[in-house]
């Protein structure tokens, strides 16, 4: 292409745009701007109005990659001029008649963002940064390879510590104590020295790895190099696994009661989405009742330990008696499930277990079972596990409980992916009649992934029950599964490191981010749309799935090379 796309350079700068109004007239830019990331000139607000903006000069660079970059830079730069047309019709419409009463977050505050506090005359300033960031994500993607690989890593990892400046916070108390906060951050921000420092001490970081990496390709050529190379990745992984142990046997002293509870709710979802691996991710059976089997094992627990006003066998039982208990109703309800479901398939299998999870929960809230469940006041007074007589009755201490759970779960479900039963499920998957012709029985390989997942699921409840020491019917809703199914679509079908990644992604982040809680659920979804168009076989998916998802583009012309 030796001339500018003006058609390209515009729509893509006007999506910009319009995105860029759709998080100022819903308020987001509003709220997030009270967040400063690096000083008190970047805030998260400015991630909300400009991130677009950026996203359109860096699509409009890759449009026009085959000319120079004089015109891939000016391309970039008339995307960015479209880019602020949106907002700009809005701050004019705004100064002329009232949309407060229509849209109630067009007010006063957002139109001094949006101008940089200076009315009309700010209108320039608006276009002028527009354009510019749109220009520096067409020089951005103009770079080499490496060079924007390290630029873009760098970038990342700086403005994820200024998001998360509060676990930065917490970690650099703990080991330095207090003044060592002071020096790099401004109250919740980054000083823009600290940022500019972390920035240039990464870039020259990723560069070595990069030239490190270049270097092991070259030696591959030859047959020892290859050897030396294979034995320098293994101690590369050897180290890796070693340094992540200690950090997570290390969490809870160094992040504190609040975030050691957060990476307790990621542990859980971690239990609930390994299980839900099972039934979707291998067997192909897509279960949205899920929230029923995680139900049962809290109720469970709940009735076999509690001393409060049910106390149908509570006292008789401790936490780790019970537990075998635990998994094996859930194990039997999964069971029970499966029967009746053993013909369905695809959307018909989808509704009838939503609604089984449904009846579960309203069976717990009706009086009917009132004397065994508790009705709608639930089940109080759960014993916190005690452990060689150490009371696990703090976040800090039921990390370690929900950590141990999730690494027998893990592994587990790594010896029965390579075992004979999980190829069996893998062929299931792919096509149920083929799979019987070639001998599978069908009816006993899906009630076991019913089963196992079920028994999973009843774990992470009894974990949950003990945890909360009461439970109750309205803890166990729908939301539950959509959750427990979307974090595993979001980090990978069938991929263990793509649970934790999901449970990390949707129910870690959030958490960190409970000061924009009216939002939460709207950023879930824009995540999902967002994962569903670009990257459809998730963050680190299982390599069956990817190779499905990509098989029609590695059958066009040209892909192989």
């Amino acid at each position: 292409m030796k001339t500018i796309d003006w058609k390209t350079a515009i729509r893509n700068g006007l999506v910009g745009g319009v995105i860029a109004l759709y998080f100022s007239m819903i308020g987001m830019v509003e709220a997030f701007s009270g967040r400063n990331l690096i000083g008190d000139f970047f805030n998260m607000g400015h991630l909300l109005l400009f991130g677009g903006v950026l996203a359109a000069g860096i699509l409009t660079a890759r449009a026009h990659k085959e000319a120079s970059v004089g015109i891939n830079a000016f391309s970039s730069l008339v995307a960015g001029l479209a880019a602020g047309i949106p907002t700009t019709l809005l701050i004019l419409l705004a100064n002329n008649v009232e949309l407060q009463s229509v849209f109630v977050s067009v007010n006063r505050t957002l139109l001094a963002l949006l101008t940089f506090e200076r009315g009309m005359s700010g209108l320039g300033l608006f276009f002028l940064a527009t354009s510019l960031i749109a220009l520096a994500g067409g020089l951005y993607d103009s770079l080499p390879g490496v060079y924007k690989r390290t630029l873009g890593l760098s970038l990342s990892v700086v403005v994820v510590v200024a998001v998360f400046s509060n676990i930065v916070t917490q970690i650099m108390t703990t080991l330095f104590g207090r003044p060592s906060v002071r020096l790099i951050l401004d109250g919740d921000a980054l000083k823009p020295l600290s940022a500019a420092v972390l920035f240039v001490v990464l870039t020259g970081i990723f560069i070595l790895r990069e030239q490190r990496r270049v270097k092991a390709e070259k030696l591959v050529a030859s047959g020892a190099a290859a050897i030396e190379s294979k034995r320098a990745s293994l101690q590369r992984q050897v180290i890796l696994f070693v340094g992540i142990g200690i950090l997570l046997l290390i969490a809870p002293y160094v992040l504190g009661s609040f975030l050691s509870q957060v990476l307790f709710e990621v542990g859980r979802f971690v239990l609930l989405g390994l299980g839900l691996n099972i039934v979707v991710g291998y067997a192909g059976l897509l279960d949205l009742g899920y929230v029923a089997f995680f139900a049962f094992g809290a109720y469970t627990m709940g009735i076999l330990t509690t001393t409060g006003p049910l106390n149908q066998g509570g006292g008789l039982f401790n936490f780790w008696l019970a537990l075998p208990i635990v998994v094996l109703v859930s194990v039997f309800f999964g069971i029970m499930l499966g029967f009746p479901v053993l013909r369905m398939r695809g959307d018909y299998l989808a509704i009838v277990t939503l609604g089984f999870g449904e009846i579960i929960r309203i069976l717990a809230l009706s009086d009917w079972l009132r004397p065994i469940m508790g009705g709608a006041q639930g089940v109080l007074a759960i014993p916190s596990p005690v452990f060689f007589g150490i009371k696990l009755d703090s976040p800090e201490k039921m990390y370690y409980l929900v950590l141990a759970g999730a690494l027998l779960v893990a592994f587990v479900s790594i010896r029965l992916r390579d075992s004979r039963l999980g190829r069996q499920w893998m062929a299931m998957r792919e096509d149920e009649d083929v799979a019987e012709a070639m001998g599978i029985n069908l009816v006993q390989t899906k009630l076991l992934a019913f089963a196992i997942g079920a028994g999973f699921s009843g774990l992470g409840g009894a974990i949950f029950a003990a945890r909360l020491g009461n439970i109750f019917p309205h803890s166990f809703n729908l939301l539950i599964s959509i959750n427990a199914l979307s974090l595993i679509i979001v980090g990978g079908l069938g991929s263990i490191p793509g649970v934790i990644v999901g449970a990390i992604a949707l129910v870690g982040l959030p958490e960190l981010l409970r000061e924009f809680q009216e939002y939460r659920l709207l950023m879930y979804g824009i995540l999902l749309i967002v994962m569903m168009l670009n990257r459809p076989e998730g963050f680190l998916p299982a390599e069956v799935f990817k190779r499905e998802l990509h098989a029609e583009e590695a059958e066009l012309p040209g892909a192989e090379a």
